[in-house]
C-alpha cells in the first residue's frame, strides 16, 4: 500500500506541474496589464515601466516561467501587490469558508443521493424509479447560477425564511449549500440507482432473500456496500469539481471564500493570487483522488491498487 501511495503522489507532482504551467500561461495571455490596473489610468509611462521592473514583467517569458517554477518548488507563491501581502496567505485565509461550503454540500448530496438511489434502484421500473430518474435529469439540466438566483427569489425575498447572502449563522449556509449540492445529488442518485439495480440481480442477493432477510436488510447489507464503490470514486472526483463550482455559487451568495477572491484577482490581474488558488485546488484534487482510491480498496477487497491480478 505504501508503494501505491508513493506512486500516486509521484503522478500528483506531474499534475501539479501541469496545472502550474497552464495557469502561468493563461493569466499572461489574458488581455490587460497588471501595472496599469494597479497604478490606474493616470499613471505615467515611467511609473508603469518602474512597476514592470519591480514585478519582473519586463523579463522574457521563459525567464519568468523558470523563476516561477523555482519559487513554487520552494513553496514561495509570490506577493500580491494589490493586497500587500503574500498571495498564499490571502488564499489560505479564504480556504476555510470554501471547504466548509464544499463539505456541507457534499454531505447533503451524498446522503440525499444515496437515499434516492436506493429507493429507485430497489424497485427498478416502478413509479418511484421514474420520478427519481426524471428529477435527477432536471437537476443536472439547470445552470447553477440560475438555481441559486431562483432559491434567493423564492426562499429569501419571497418567503423570507432564509438570508440571501453573507455569513454568520447556520441559516446563511443553507441556500449556497443546496445550490452547490443539487447537481451532485443527481449524479450520486443516478449512479447509486444503477449500481443497486445491477447488484440486486446477482446470485448472492437471491441467496440472502432465500435465507429470510427482509428487503431493507438486503438493500442495506448487500446492495449498498457494492454500490458504494463507484459512488466513492465519483465523490472523490466531484469534490474537485465542487471546489471549482463554488466560485460561481460564492459570488451569487456573497460567500467570502476562494470564489470571490479569485474573481477579484482576475479582474485586477493579480497573477500571484490566481496562481495560488489554482495550485491549491489542484493539490486538493490530487489528495481527494488518492483518498478515494484507498477507500475503494477498503470497501472492495477484489480491487488491487498495486495492479496485481
Amino acid at each position: 500500500m505504501t508503494r501505491v501511495i508513493v506512486s500516486r503522489l509521484f503522478v500528483g507532482v506531474f499534475v501539479m506541474w501541469g496545472a502550474a504551467s497552464l495557469i502561468f500561461l493563461i493569466v499572461r495571455a489574458a488581455p490587460g496589464d497588471p501595472a496599469t490596473v494597479l497604478l490606474g489610468p493616470d499613471a505615467s509611462r515611467e511609473q508603469i515601466a518602474r512597476l514592470h521592473d519591480e514585478l519582473g514583467l519586463d523579463r522574457p517569458l521563459y525567464a519568468q516561467y523558470l523563476d516561477y517554477l523555482g519559487n513554487v518548488a520552494r513553496l514561495d507563491f509570490g506577493e500580491s501587490h494589490r493586497l500587500g501581502r503574500p498571495a498564499m496567505d490571502a488564499v489560505l485565509e479564504r480556504l476555510s469558508a470554501t471547504v466548509e461550503l464544499t463539505l456541507t454540500a457534499t454531505t447533503v448530496a451524498v446522503l440525499l443521493g444515496l437515499t434516492l438511489g436506493l429507493l429507485a434502484g430497489g424497485r427498478p421500473g416502478r413509479l418511484l424509479d421514474r420520478l427519481v430518474s426524471a428529477a435527477t435529469i432536471a437537476l443536472q439540466s439547470f445552470p447553477t447560477f440560475w438555481v441559486g438566483i431562483m432559491l434567493i427569489l423564492f426562499f429569501a425575498l419571497g418567503l423570507r425564511w432564509l438570508p440571501s447572502s453573507g455569513v454568520g449563522t447556520p441559516q446563511h449556509m443553507v441556500l449556497p449549500a443546496i445550490t452547490l449540492a443539487l447537481p451532485f445529488t443527481a449524479i450520486v442518485a443516478r449512479l447509486t440507482r444503477s449500481s443497486v439495480a445491477e447488484t440486486l440481480r446477482e446470485g448472492y442477493v437471491a441467496t440472502a432473500r432465500s435465507k429470510g432477510l427482509t428487503e431493507p436488510q438486503v438493500l442495506l447489507g448487500h446492495a449498498l456496500r457494492n454500490a458504494l464503490v463507484p459512488v466513492v470514486t465519483i465523490v472523490g472526483l466531484q469534490m474537485g469539481a465542487l471546489l471549482g463550482g463554488a466560485v460561481i455559487v460564492e459570488n451569487v451568495f456573497a460567500w467570502p471564500g476562494l470564489g470571490s477572491l479569485v474573481v477579484d484577482a482576475v479582474a485586477n490581474r493579480d497573477y500571484a493570487v490566481v496562481q495560488g488558488v489554482t495550485l491549491l485546488i489542484a493539490g486538493l484534487v490530487v489528495l481527494l483522488n488518492l483518498v478515494a482510491d484507498l477507500l475503494c480498496a477498503r470497501l472492495d477487497p477484489r480491487i488491487r491498487l498495486e495492479g496485481r491480478p
